[in-house]
């Protein structure tokens, strides 16, 4: 799928860049709670970084949106008493705050921009894009504020603002790519429909292969059974455990290491590996942007970018990273595979960086990565979507 934003302009919002020492917030809200990281402008790296454990809830309009301001405020403002404590006095913030900041920008101190990335935010976001830029102008004075899908902050956590691809990988499964004017997605679309490769794949493939060998079926895995019992129990006991459970896919993927685990000796449990990688290497190549030519289309040579991995998923080692690298090299021939050295958390605050200093390059879009300021001001127009795949 082909989210197209405008080849226009990378300019960032309207005003000029945030002056020396204001703050910027990255924040990353997902299933295992919310995380703020605050950084200053002039600094790539965070200061200090807090965690809210209760994840934001969800409910039938959407992501709530009062109930994440609830926790991100303190937070932002237990984050904010800390740098200001741990702030020398004396000529070097004085010399700061004599530098004075240029006419729309934010002052020393203050918070000069808010990148949010939160699981949901296409399809869920509504209400956040309706009522967090308000509220944050209200509480911290910010007006500079992006509101991101996860897979958004993910790709600038592990990409930066480079055309590229990011697969990220946990309990599911998505890639996304972009050549800086456009965004392609493939997958993510939850284990019922998608995440191929994913945690959860992975692991409901693991306990078929366990059920066939319990029922003496072909295709079952004498191992993985063995494994199945060690974690759930009985075999004939499973189906009462797991479909009473609103968390289904995290059970499921819980078993995906046990799978990793019994790969170098059973051939049930490798093929089961092989698949998934071949799944992850189709979607990256999907989304992969061939590289720009002297005259800015794509290039027709063989050469591609950077295809970066980050997430849990990679985590399980060589069973998986082996045939991963193999079906990389098969469908992207020249692609530089790196390991995220960025998460989600790293791509928001880097994402407010760049929106203070005006120098935002990602590809906007209305529910991808929204910028309300720049909807007021018309500075960019919206993106459309498209449906149809990616031009090879």
């Amino acid at each position: 799928m082909t989210y197209a934003g405008p080849a226009a302009t990378h300019a960032g919002p309207a005003g000029d860049p945030a002056g020396p020492g204001a703050y910027v917030l990255g924040v990353d809200s997902g299933g295992s709670g919310l995380r703020v990281a605050l950084g200053r402008v002039e600094e790539p790296g965070p200061l200090a970084t807090t965690v809210c454990a209760e994840p934001v809830r969800t409910g039938p309009g959407g992501i709530d949106a009062g109930h994440l301001l609830d926790q991100l405020l303190p937070a932002a403002r237990e984050l904010l008493d800390r740098a200001s404590a741990a702030t020398p006095t004396g000529p070097g913030r004085d010399a700061a705050r004599a530098l004075g900041t240029p006419a729309g920008g934010a002052s020393a101190g203050a918070v000069a921009a808010v990148a949010i990335g939160a699981a949901g935010m296409a399809t869920l976001g509504d209400r956040l894009r309706a009522e967090l830029p308000g509220a944050l102008a209200d509480a911290l004075g910010v007006r500079r504020v992006a509101l991101a899908a996860d897979a958004v902050t993910a790709y600038a956590g592990a990409v930066g603002q480079r055309p590229g691809a990011v697969v990220a990988g946990g309990t599911g499964m998505i890639a996304l790519g972009t050549d800086l004017k456009e965004w392609h997605r493939a997958d993510g679309w939850g284990h019922l429909l998608g995440d191929s490769g994913g945690g959860a794949w992975i692991g409901r493939a693991g306990l078929d292969a366990a059920m066939r060998a319990h029922d003496g079926r072909r295709g079952g895995s004498a191992a993985l059974l063995d494994r199945l019992r060690a974690v759930f129990g009985p075999a004939e006991e499973l189906p009462g455990l797991l479909y009473p459970r609103s968390d289904r896919p995290a059970v499921l993927a819980s078993f995906a290491p046990e799978v990793a685990a019994c790969a170098g000796a059973d051939p049930v449990a490798a093929g089961i590996m092989r698949q998934a990688a071949g799944h992850v290497a189709e979607a990256a190549a999907a989304v992969c942007p061939a590289p720009a030519g002297p005259d800015g289309d794509p290039d027709e040579g063989d050469g591609v970018g950077e295809v970066a991995l980050t997430g849990g998923l990679f985590r399980m080692g060589e069973p998986l990273l082996a045939p991963l690298r193999e079906e990389l090299a098969r469908l992207l021939p020249g692609a530089r595979v790196t390991v995220a050295s960025g998460d989600p958390l790293t791509g928001a605050l880097r994402i407010a960086h760049a929106l203070a200093a005006g120098d935002l390059r990602l590809p906007r879009h209305p529910t991808m990565l929204f910028v309300p300021l720049e909807q007021e001001t018309g500075q960019r127009a919206d993106s459309v979507v498209r449906d149809e795949p990616r031009s090879e």
